[in-house]
């Protein structure tokens, strides 16, 4: 009787342990992947400067980004836009052709020689610059320096002139200047330089002005952009304009392959 009991006891400690490791097993929770925090970068700038960032959404809500996606509009068919905003890693797409830049390689597929007559390392990232404004400004490598308000009219746009170290980009002569509203604080009018192809700094300043703006998860993006004449300090009249739409904003990171130049059979 005792040898029953003792073997019913050892039975009974048996099935205890067995299910206190199932139930600590079935208690154990993979925990969820954490989302990375990107560090807040709005006390590295001029005052001034930070302040425009925060008109726009703030530095760190772009940075929280990986992806930002536009349409140019063009009569002849709109240009789809995407860009990782990590790696600058960039594909153009239109009914007639396909450009893009993977990090190494710009590349260019197209219908036919007169599809696209640019260049297409010049034009990969034109439009996004433009477009990204203002936190292209925010990158690595840059120098800002007060300089003279821009008197539009009767309106004085405070500004700063943007410069970049020796190396920076295909085209570290070139220069900005981001002039901005003084109460809103948005940018108004953006000046720029072009060396990409003299490789050579130049006193050629061109002007747009930044009209309208849309909310684009969170961050302000411009709606559409209008070239003005300007000449020895004076802005002058509309010469052209550019209009965006379908814009997106995203956390996701999109696949090396996007950019890369299609592999034909």
């Amino acid at each position: 009787m005792k040898k029953l009991i003792t073997l019913f006891f050892a039975i009974s400690i048996l099935v205890s342990c067995k299910q206190e490791v199932k139930s600590e097993k079935e208690a154990v929770v993979p925990e969820a992947p954490k989302e990375t925090v990107t560090p807040d970068r709005s006390n590295n700038f001029p005052k001034d400067i930070a302040a425009v960032f925060k008109a726009h959404g703030g530095i760190q809500a772009f940075d929280n980004m990986n992806t930002l996606v536009f349409e140019l509009e063009k009569k002849e068919g709109n240009e789809k836009h995407t860009t990782d905003l990590k790696t600058r890693y960039a594909r153009i797409e239109t009914d007639k052709f396909a450009l893009g830049f993977d990090g190494k390689e710009a590349w260019l597929e197209q219908e036919d020689s007169t599809s696209f007559k640019g260049n297409p390392r010049f034009y990969h990232n034109l439009m996004f610059y433009f477009y990204a404004m203002p936190f292209v400004l925010g990158d690595d490598g840059i120098s800002y320096e007060k300089v003279e308000d821009l008197k539009v009219e009767d309106t004085a746009y405070p500004g700063y002139k943007i410069s970049y170290g020796a190396g920076v980009g295909d085209s570290p002569k070139d220069n900005y200047f981001i002039y901005f509203d003084k109460e809103t604080k948005k940018m108004k009018y953006l000046g720029y330089t072009v060396t990409f192809f003299s490789k050579e700094t130049s006193q050629k300043i061109s002007i747009i002005e930044y009209s309208d703006w849309n909310d684009v998860n969170g961050i302000v993006l411009p709606k559409t952009l209008k070239w003005r004449d300007y000449n020895e300090g004076v802005v002058g009249e509309v010469k052209s304009e550019r209009n965006f739409v379908n814009a997106s904003a995203s956390k996701e990171k999109l696949s090396i392959k996007v950019f890369q130049k299609p592999v034909t059979q």
